[in-house]
């Protein structure tokens, strides 16, 4: 499986003439790097005699952020399968209208799919965001550089699934569900910028 590859071997296939994987899979990386990070924090935090006082939130942030990378991973392969129905959909006879009319559905509702999978991987994006500045102001500091790294993974994992939202949302028919996703994305990046801002700056103040 793709998610049990070597770094080398992913990146080959990122950097090769295949259409998967390619950006949406990228994301769903970045977001499980960050979510990592997150979990590393914990680690270093827990069992700390010293950071004693924290130990119970830094547990509640591990388990979620483990939930978080096991889900973005997921978000790896899902975004191949998403592109994979659309270009099946795509690839349909269309000959006659029964067929014309029978890949035109299915093509619009291979699309919908290619739009939750990367609006999935914004929603869990967003959460490592928000999960990295509890240990960026309560984690071990001597990882707090880590932390930053989290959030800015969070981001740029954000920033890029909104972009395979835009991309497959623009040319759904259905204007309702299109629009309602594209609110909600605009939503998360809205709350999230000023959130990532803040906890980068925080770090960088720190070290």
């Amino acid at each position: 499986m793709l998610t049990e590859q070597k770094i080398q071997e992913f990146l080959d296939q990122l950097a090769s003439r295949a259409s998967t994987p390619g950006g949406g899979s990228a994301a769903g990386l970045m977001g499980a790097m960050g979510a990592a990070l997150i979990g590393m924090v914990c680690n270093l935090t827990l069992g700390k005699e010293k950071h004693a006082a924290v130990a119970d939130e830094m547990a509640l942030v591990l388990a979620e952020a483990e939930q978080l990378r096991e889900r973005l991973t997921q978000a790896i392969t899902a975004d191949i399968a998403a592109f994979d129905a659309v270009m099946a959909a795509y690839g349909m006879a269309k000959d006659t209208e029964e067929q014309k009319l029978a890949r035109a559905l299915a093509v619009q509702a291979a699309l919908v799919l290619a739009t939750e999978a990367p609006m999935d991987c914004a929603r869990l994006s967003a959460r490592v965001i928000a999960l990295s500045e509890p240990v960026a102001e309560r984690g071990n500091p001597n990882v707090i550089s880590d932390a930053g790294v989290a959030v800015m993974a969070g981001w740029a994992a954000l920033k890029s699934a909104a972009l395979n939202v835009y991309v497959n949302a623009g040319v759904i028919k259905d204007r309702a569900f299109a629009e309602a996703r594209l609110t909600e994305l605009s939503a998360l990046l809205a709350n999230a910028e000023p959130a990532v801002n803040r906890i980068y700056e925080s770090v960088r103040s720190r070290l």
